[in-house]
């Protein structure tokens, strides 16, 4: 047996057994190496991971994952869903808008669906309950909604996607993902209004615990949380600043919001929500850490180029091809996390993406359109873990709404896929390189 096939079979018996994703990579590697090169070649196994992290553009990660834990705690979604709801006012399928709008704009904090989906739900789920809209559905409609904070710009998947991949500009990226992203919601959001009207599920009743007040009223008080995104995205359109500085300024804006504007967090829970980020980041870390022994041992045993080679023979037909390839992303999605995925199945597209000519900005966002499906999706579904956690309820309550919502955002995912400009528009008019 070849030892890269050796590799992959150890890969994939770690998993099975339930070896976290990190550590699968690192001994897959490890075994990698044990069969197909000299047993010296062991000892680059600090070298590889110290040099998968050692890299400039992943200190935004940590930064941006704070960020959103300092909002999520700030009770900036609090305030963003009474401005919603006052400015959509009561209505069939209300507060399902409501839900979708506050997500995808907290997804512009945050980069994460995890945590975008914990803090819209925590506000959203007493409500909507008491609104008559079945929980089940409201914890599948906010875990959807939530998985566009992967394209949403800043995203954490885009950042790791802009590092994995030779080139490509981040910037791009960012500018890419933000009509893709609006789209999803509004493919989200058609479903749930039609749904809302048909069962009678009326919206607009109040956020628990606080009275219905006034558009101007509740827009004063929701402006330091509409205001970051444009600070975010504004400050990197005039070059202020770099993506990794933007992730710091976001830190800062966030903590003084928290501090001095809501009144919501104190220095000791600042306290906590570092300790916090620096264990969510460490968990991202070390699977790009020992994803680096994978990916070396894959480039010196030639098994990704084998890989490559292979899905290129299947078929002449590129659009063909690309549907394969999205699937695989789909089923991927569905069991693994956008940063694993990457790390895994890039060094394997990066080829076929070359050979077919296509563009590297536009196949990203098609990939994280795919692994955002993958987030509602059980039976990981990592978002719907989340809002089911929230809302008290089985996984498994939620699979018919999941896979209404999967139709939706696959329909947007085929325009984006059938019409590049979707896309690329924005980051060709603002100048970008889109390759």
């Amino acid at each position: 047996m070849s030892p890269d096939l050796w590799m992959l079979l150890a890969f994939a018996g770690l998993l099975i057994a339930g070896v976290p994703v990190a550590f699968s990579l690192g001994l897959a590697g490890a075994v990698g190496i044990l069969a197909g090169l000299p047993p010296a070649m062991l000892a680059t196994l600090g070298t590889n991971t110290y040099n998968s992290i050692a890299k400039y553009p992943l200190i935004a990660i940590p930064l941006f994952i704070l960020t959103g834990l300092i909002f999520e705690r700030s009770g900036v979604a609090l305030r963003l869903v009474r401005f919603a709801q006052a400015l959509i006012g009561p209505r069939h399928g209300g507060l399902a808008l409501v839900a979708v709008l506050v997500c995808m704009i907290m997804g512009g904090m945050s980069g994460s669906g995890p945590a975008d989906a914990a803090a819209v739900a925590m506000v959203m789920l007493p409500s909507m309950t008491k609104a008559g809209y079945p929980k089940p559905f409201s914890a599948t409609l906010i875990a959807a909604s939530a998985s566009t904070a992967i394209l949403i710009p800043p995203s954490v998947a885009l950042i790791l996607y802009s590092i994995v991949v030779p080139g490509v500009d981040l910037r791009a990226l960012f500018a890419a993902g933000l009509f893709p992203g609006i789209l999803a919601g509004l493919a989200l959001l058609v479903p749930a209004l039609l749904v809302s009207k048909r069962y009678g599920w009326e919206g607009g009743t109040p956020v628990e615990g606080a009275e219905r007040l006034k558009v101007g009223e509740t827009f004063k008080q929701a402006l330091p949380a509409l205001f970051a995104p444009v600070l975010i995205l504004g400050g990197l359109r005039s070059g202020l600043f770099t993506p990794t500085e933007a992730a710091v300024v976001a830190v800062a804006y966030g903590v003084a919001i928290g501090l001095f504007v809501t009144r919501e967090i104190g220095v000791r829970d600042l306290w906590r929500l570092f300790g916090e980020a620096a264990v969510i980041s460490g968990v991202v870390m070390l699977i790009i850490a020992l994803a680096g022994i994978f990916a070396w041992a894959g480039t010196m045993l030639g098994t990704f180029r084998d890989m490559a080679q292979w899905i290129i023979a299947l078929t002449d037909n590129g659009v063909l091809l690309l549907i394969l390839i999205m699937l695989a992303v789909l089923a991927a999605g569905m069991l693994l996390d956008a940063i694993s995925i990457y790390l895994i199945l890039m060094p394997i597209l990066i080829p076929v993406m070359q050979h077919f000519e296509w563009n590297p900005v536009w196949f990203g966002i098609l990939l994280a359109m795919n692994i955002a499906i993958g987030q509602f999706t059980p039976p990981v579904a990592v978002n719907l873990m989340v809002t089911t956690e929230v809302a008290k309820i089985r996984l498994e309550q939620t699979v018919g709404w999941a896979l209404l919502f999967v139709v939706a955002m696959a329909s947007a995912l085929a325009l984006v896929a059938v019409f590049p400009e979707i896309a690329l528009w924005l980051p060709r008019t603002l100048g970008y390189n889109v390759g």
